[in-house]
This record gives C-alpha cells, sequence and structure tokens, in this order.
C-alpha cells in the first residue's frame, strides 16, 4: 500500500502578496511546521515541489501570458498592456517578487502529482488550489490554474474519468473553462451565493458536466452534512473516477475574512473522509483561505486524515509555539484571537436547522442528469 505524500516547498514561507492583501499570511509553511511539530511529515512522506517550466504551463496557458509573467517577475514592473491584458499589477493581483516563481512552483507540484498518481494513491498538494486563474489572465488572486494543470497531467499519464470536487467558498470560474463539457470530468462545486467572481448558478452545467451549488450565508455543518451525503458522494459514487481532485479550501470556516459561511473545520474533514477510497487515485489540494489559524488548523488535519491519524484534544508546545507565533496584522481577528486556535485542531461543531433553499437547491441538482 502507498503511503500518502505531501508536496510542500520553503518558497512558501516569506512569500507574500504585500503588506494588505488578503495573501500577506503564511499558510502552506505553517501546514508544514504544524505537521512537523505533530510528528506526523518524515521525510518519507515529504516532497519538495519542482517549479513547473514555461513549456508544461503552456499545456493550458498562453506562451505571450507566461512569458509576462517571467518578465515581470524579473523587473518588478508592468506596462498598461500587462494590465489590460492579463490583469496583472491590479489591486487584487499585484507585482510582488515571486510573482512567477511562487505560482509555478505550486503548478510544479500539481503536475508532479498527476505524475505520481499514475499507478494510484494520495497525494497532497496543500499550496496548490488556485482555481480561478484563466489560460491568458490573472484571476482572483490565482496567476496561474494548477487544478486544472494537475488534471491534464493525469490525463496525460493515462488517466480518463476525474471527479472534480470544490468546497472553496468562491466558485472556481477557471476550471470550468478548462474542462467545460467534458464528458470525462465531473464537476461538483459547493460556493457561497453571489460572492466573487459571481459564477456557478445552480442552472449553469458548464456545458453539461457541472453541477453547481450556490449556498446561503451562514451555512452550518448540518447543512454540508446534507449536501455531502445527497449530493455530493452519491453524484461522485455514480460516476466512477479513476481520480478525484478535492480543492479544500478553507475559506468556508465561520471564522475566513473574506466570506460569510459558518463553518466549522469538522465539515470540510468529513467532506474529505466521505470522499477517501471512492477512487484509486486522490489529489487534495489547498485553495482559498485568509486567516492564518484557521487555514493551519485545518490544512493540518487534512494531513491527518488522508493518513488515518487524530490530532491530539490539547496540541503538543512545539505545535503550540507554532500557531502562536502567527499574526494577522490588519484583521480585527488578530487582535484578541481565542486560546482554542492556539491549543487545539479541532473546532467545536457549528450545527443548525438544514434550511429549505438548501434542501430545495440539492433536490434540483439531484434531478439533473450529466451531458
Amino acid at each position: 500500500m502507498q503511503i500518502p505524500k505531501f508536496i510542500g516547498h520553503e518558497i512558501f514561507r516569506h512569500s507574500t502578496y504585500g503588506r494588505w492583501h488578503p495573501l500577506r499570511v503564511p499558510r502552506v509553511s505553517t501546514v508544514m511546521d504544524l505537521s512537523r511539530a505533530l510528528g506526523w511529515l518524515p521525510p518519507t512522506q515529504f516532497i519538495t515541489s519542482p517549479r513547473a517550466k514555461p513549456a508544461a504551463l503552456q499545456h493550458w496557458h498562453s506562451p505571450r501570458y507566461i512569458a509576462a509573467l517571467q518578465r515581470i517577475e524579473a523587473s518588478q514592473s508592468v506596462t498598461r498592456q500587462d494590465r489590460d491584458l492579463h490583469d496583472i499589477g491590479s489591486v487584487t493581483n499585484p507585482v510582488f517578487p515571486e510573482i512567477f516563481r511562487r505560482p509555478a512552483t505550486a503548478a510544479g507540484g500539481s503536475i508532479l502529482a498527476g505524475e505520481l498518481l499514475q499507478e494510484g494513491g494520495v497525494i497532497y498538494n496543500p499550496a496548490g488550489g488556485t482555481h480561478h486563474g484563466m489560460p491568458d489572465r490573472a484571476n482572483g488572486f490565482c496567476y496561474l490554474n494548477d487544478p486544472v494543470l494537475a488534471m491534464l497531467s493525469l490525463r496525460h499519464h493515462g488517466v480518463r474519468r476525474i471527479a472534480y470536487v470544490d468546497i472553496d467558498a468562491h466558485h472556481p470560474d477557471g476550471v470550468e473553462v478548462g474542462f467545460g463539457g467534458d464528458p470525462d470530468c465531473l464537476m461538483i462545486s459547493v460556493h457561497e451565493a453571489r460572492l466573487w467572481p459571481r459564477t456557478g448558478n445552480i442552472e449553469n452545467d458548464a456545458g453539461g458536466n457541472a453541477y453547481n451549488l450556490p449556498v446561503p450565508r451562514g451555512l452550518n455543518d448540518s447543512e454540508m452534512t446534507c449536501i455531502r451525503d445527497e449530493l455530493i458522494l452519491p453524484k461522485v459514487a455514480a460516476f466512477r473516477p479513476d481520480a478525484i481532485v478535492l480543492l479544500c479550501g478553507a475559506d468556508g470556516l465561520e471564522e475566513d475574512p473574506l466570506s460569510h459561511m459558518a463553518l466549522s473545520n469538522n465539515a470540510q474533514l468529513d467532506v474529505l473522509r466521505g470522499l477517501m477510497g471512492m477512487a484509486p487515485r486522490l489529489l487534495v489540494l489547498g485553495g482559498g483561505g485568509y486567516n492564518p489559524w484557521s487555514v493551519g488548523r485545518l490544512w493540518a488535519q487534512v494531513w491527518g486524515v488522508l493518513n488515518g491519524w487524530d490530532g491530539p484534544e490539547v496540541l503538543p508546545d512545539a505545535a503550540q509555539t507554532v500557531l502562536r507565533s502567527l499574526r494577522f496584522d490588519g484583521n480585527r481577528r488578530g487582535k484578541n484571537p481565542p486560546e482554542h486556535w492556539f491549543t487545539t485542531l479541532r473546532d467545536a461543531a457549528r450545527e443548525g436547522d438544514v434550511r429549505d433553499e438548501v434542501k430545495d437547491a440539492v433536490r434540483a441538482l439531484l434531478r439533473r442528469k450529466m451531458r
């Protein structure tokens, strides 16, 4: 039996999109440090992510766009054409020192995962999940689209039927551009209604192979359990995929500053547990998440679940030190963080009523068949 592999890199430790950007917070390095503090990340399971070469990125992205990213990283400046054509240099997609190297490293890990999963297995690339990137432009903090590149890599290595499940708070518009209408790719997205990019309405089937479920603000654990058990797991089981790609964004958690959902981290972990074993290949990617504590605590547990490990009720001193060292400057959540953010990984359950609008939306999607 193959043991799960964790793909990471030190480039994510100090790279930041800028002092006030939502991606100023450490995420991947926190997961690496927490996992090591818990004894969960031995060298035999860790793979240093390669940086994807331009030729590999051009399997989906345009050559002129990849060349622009490299040039902008070298010069640390943009032209009006760069902004107009590629949306680089905007408030959302700023210029920063590793503007090519950082996303190319995340993409390199996802491309490598497609190769390593050729014979089956489980791989975790928390740096991945940049699901908004478009072929010729940056979009929503995403300069490249590593989920698309991962699935193209799986296809290149002989994997045909892929189920892509996205539980990030935002709709994966870039992935739909990449795989919309592909009968061998099932796409399921659970995302907050009317949240940027304001795509993914329930009527949108992306050419016949997508089930988009926009959910109301305040989505709770009980509602996510309903969605998991009545929509996600049955649709994936019926599809019988050769591989599952799960984008496990942390921005649906109640503590996240960019969404308005009310999930505990148990909800995402239960979706992961349900999907495990449903295909011979599983790739788990990160995605959104902009509170350093909620991201680190969820994504470290993802790695634990993939290995069958339960986190301790009270974290050891080394793990607490990792969490107490985090800062969330510029956000009220960073001023007086609650003690359990430092001492535990698991949230208290956030259960509640399953609202009729959630039930009705699930039923509507269950009636729809892939085309």
